[in-house]
């Protein structure tokens, strides 16, 4: 007798990017743990999904880039594949009601098409640590001046070990910020690349390079991810190309 054939779904009709935050508790939520409440959120938004085809159809969402968990972030991304046409602005105001606060949509537009992934070269982010300001200023101008800073990491493939200082594009030490309750921040742009090296990366590189303790729970938030600009910025993926 024939076996049964997985039934073939429609092509998507319209692709939409969404760009999305995790603030305060729900920084610690993970990426499998966040997929699973974006997908009950696209369900209880009644949004026209387009689905995969195959004997297990699910909701076609592309995800990019994501954070580490424990990270907040005010620059995450996702492409959600539509089987009918609609207006973004109202996707963008159907989302944010059925998310939790804390995980919160700032913007959704439409696809120009191409891949996601490939604009997001690189990310800006702050870090607030319970560091002294001085000894802070002297580990950067060290990490800089090095020519590697190697540290280690337990990846999927076991303990790794890499060079923290090639993906640090700029590293700062911010003006004193009364809202961070005197810790002392930075502001780092990483260029991605493989391994990803990470804002916890960048201070176990000041440790190995110039002893600085980063402190208790050193909080890090992503401002920024998209393309590299040659000035060394990081710029807007959903902006308008020419």
């Amino acid at each position: 007798m024939p076996k049964d054939q997985p039934e073939q779904q429609a092509p998507p009709v319209q692709r939409l990017r969404v760009r999305y935050a995790k603030r305060g508790r729900l920084r610690f939520t993970s990426h499998r743990d966040f997929s699973r409440a974006f997908e009950r959120a696209v369900f209880r938004a009644r949004i026209p999904m387009a689905y995969s085809s195959g004997f297990n159809p699910h909701p076609r969402i592309s995800y990019a880039g994501a954070a580490p968990t424990g990270s907040a972030s005010e620059a995450e991304y996702l492409e959600l594949a539509l089987a009918e046409v609609v207006v973004p602005a109202e996707v963008h105001a159907m989302l944010d009601e059925a998310l939790p606060p804390g995980l919160d949509v700032l913007e959704v537009v439409q696809s120009p098409g191409g891949s996601l992934a490939d604009l997001l070269e690189g990310s800006r982010w702050r870090i607030d640590l319970a560091a002294d300001r001085a000894a802070t200023t002297d580990a950067v101008a060290r990490f800089l001046a090095a020519e590697e800073a190697l540290v280690e990491r337990m990846t999927k493939k076991g303990m790794r070990e890499f060079d923290a200082r090639g993906a640090v594009v700029s590293l700062d030490v911010l003006p004193e910020d009364p809202a961070v309750g005197g810790r002392t921040s930075l502001d780092v742009v990483l260029r991605h690349g493989t391994p990803a090296v990470r804002p916890d990366d960048v201070l176990r590189g000041l440790e190995a390079v110039a002893g600085l303790a980063a402190g208790e729970a050193p909080l890090m938030t992503r401002v920024a991810q998209g393309p590299l600009l040659a000035t060394g910025e990081v710029g807007d993926p959903l902006a308008a190309r020419a």
